[in-house]
């Protein structure tokens, strides 16, 4: 696509858009330039609004798992949508995809719908707190949740202070409530259970981090969270919204052997519509409305199309080898990804699991942390997004933030993609 055409697009959509973008990460503010305008979709790639075509990385920021516009999931959404777009009244396709859920993890008793990931999040603690009757809570360092109040929050100025909001229009007071810590540090755990245990409703962690791009944090963290809550009373929440049968069919708490209390998951549910939920232990869960005295609504929850898509979907990712595929894919990028950088002599690192993978520009080991992440090169990564979305491949525009692979990315998707990269590491090189 021209710029001029991107330019224009982007002007005309800040008339009327606060900054020209509905999510502030599409405005490329971390990469600079001006973003993309995608007109359509199908299989691995995505197309502007003149049919370009680039081989696409980002998936939707990771529900498309079985790629764009499957046809299995078009077919389903569409017989959906000729019967009706919204009752606000139950259907049964929302026991289908409950039932379905909870037999695949274990952990997951009873499971309530939202329409997206931050509304899970957020209901997911006002459970925690409802069911523990305290007030604070436990977040980590470049973990996000969603943008509600009690999790737009950073650390204070010594590591168990009282946390900060990091936006305008959280009020101290709900910030007072939130501990923030450092991710991966199983002795930050410890010290903040002693310092405030029997005040902690509860701890919520994306259990691999994908908000300040990827970390896998070690088992030693995640025994000492589950340890520290069943120790302390406090509710263990894994956010899955990212995770969730995207790194396997049974999701992160299975690859790490963890029994969460309360779990979240986002629009891979519903195969990439808007779609969240929570869900856990049947005790906690008998605490929400209108069984219990936590209140928690939503006139779309269970939407009739992202449930007949989300049952469609599943009948795909649950046949056999359908993960190993998607990994062995991720493998054989990042790996080669990695060859090409160290041939040029660029500084660069990969990590992956499943279906989702990091890329780091760093000659440091692998970021344990938001701090070692921070240390990484930011300016080589906008070279690096640049040079390769000029050359028809299309990676999350920001260095912060992790990469999708689907079961539609072909081997020739990924050797173009290799062979486009060991271009701009070599351009990069010589600058």
């Amino acid at each position: 696509m021209s710029n001029q055409t991107n330019q224009l697009l982007f002007k005309q959509a800040k008339a009327h858009i606060p900054g020209g973008v509905n999510s502030p990460v599409r405005a490329f503010a971390g990469v600079g330039g001006t973003p993309v305008f995608i007109s359509r979709a199908k299989g691995s790639k995505i197309y502007d609004t003149e049919d370009n075509a680039y081989i696409d990385y980002v998936g939707s920021w990771g529900p498309m798992i079985l790629g764009h516009a499957h046809p299995h999931i078009i077919e389903a959404v569409k017989k959906a949508a000729d019967d009706g777009l919204s009752f606000g009244a139950p259907t049964p396709f929302e026991t289908t995809i409950a039932d379905k859920i909870c037999e695949l993890i274990p952990s997951v008793e009873m499971i309530r719908m939202t329409s997206s990931g931050t509304e899970a999040t957020m209901s997911a603690i006002r459970l925690a707190r409802g069911y523990t009757g305290r007030d604070k809570i436990v977040k980590f360092e470049g973990c996000y949740h969603g943008h509600s109040d009690s999790l737009l929050v950073k650390a204070g100025s010594g590591m168990l202070d009282i946390g900060e909001p990091t936006s305008k229009g959280v009020p101290a007071d709900f910030a007072k409530h939130t501990i923030t810590l450092r991710y991966n540090d199983p002795q930050a755990i410890k010290d903040c259970f002693a310092k405030f245990g029997d005040e902690i409703a509860c701890v919520i962690v994306e259990p691999v981090a994908g908000n300040m791009n990827m970390v896998v944090p070690t088992q030693a963290f995640h025994d000492t969270l589950r340890d520290e809550c069943t120790k302390h009373g406090a509710v263990l929440i894994f956010d899955e919204v990212m995770t969730g049968f995207r790194v396997g069919l049974k999701s992160a708490q299975a690859h790490f052997g963890i029994t969460p209390d309360l779990t979240t998951f986002g629009k891979i549910i519903g195969a990439g519509l808007p779609v969240g939920a929570f869900g856990g232990k049947r005790e906690i869960m008998e605490h929400i409305a209108p069984l219990g005295g936590v209140y928690q609504a939503g006139t779309l929850s269970g939407n009739p199309l992202a449930m007949r898509a989300g049952i469609a979907m599943f009948d795909l990712l649950t046949k056999d080898g359908f993960y190993d595929d998607i990994a062995k894919k991720v493998v054989y990028l990042t790996d080669n990804l990695e060859k090409l950088a160290k041939d040029a002599g660029i500084g660069f690192k990969t990590t992956r699991l499943g279906g989702m993978f990091g890329m780091y520009f760093t000659e440091n080991d692998l970021p344990k942390n938001f701090d070692d992440v921070t240390q990484c090169d930011d300016k080589k990564f906008a070279t690096f997004f640049h040079g390769m979305l000029e050359r028809g491949v299309y990676l999350a525009p920001s260095a912060f933030e992790v990469g999708f692979m689907s079961s539609e990315h072909s081997q020739e998707d990924l050797d173009f993609t290799l062979k486009m990269a060991k271009e701009v590491f070599e351009q990069m090189a010589k600058n």
